[in-house]
């Protein structure tokens, strides 16, 4: 691929000088332009975030891993997770933080090959949205497991 930029945190090609946050946007203005693809919503974020794992604290990562087999493996809903782990969750409560900050930055301990990204889902196209987005969790959850458990 030559001169093709890469993302810098999930090592995707880029192309016609858009971003994974350039198509992050355009996910959430589907979700807003079809109300239905919001069923998906809770996996479009969390699978952004965990192929860019800087966006988290390491605790956030770690949580985010765990949420990911929440939802794909034990079929946990999102108002399931909401209501049984009220207290982890809620912002006001919460005793860890979710989100990186300065010295503090999600990562991986050794390199993850993605098999799938969110350019994927946005080349996939706004049609196939839902489909995408779930085959784009699947992905990522068989990538992590890969990957030595959480400590």
């Amino acid at each position: 691929m030559g001169n093709q930029p890469i993302c810098p945190d999930c090592n995707a090609f880029l192309s016609d000088n858009l971003t994974c946050q350039d198509h992050f946007h355009q996910l959430l203005f589907w979700e807003n332009e079809v109300l239905a693809y919001g069923e998906v919503h809770h996996l479009t974020v969390l699978c952004y975030h965990l192929q860019h794992p800087s966006l988290y604290s390491p605790e956030g990562l770690q949580y985010a891993r765990k949420l990911l087999a929440d939802f794909l493996v034990r079929g946990l809903s999102p108002a399931e997770v909401r209501r049984q782990e009220k207290d982890q969750v809620d912002s006001g409560k919460r005793q860890i933080k979710i989100t990186s900050r300065p010295g503090s930055h999600g990562a991986y301990p050794i390199l993850v090959h993605w098999t799938m990204t969110i350019g994927n889902v946005v080349a996939a196209g706004k049609d196939n949205y839902l489909a995408s987005v779930r085959a784009w969790a699947d992905s990522i959850l068989h990538a992590l497991a890969e990957l030595p458990p959480p400590q």
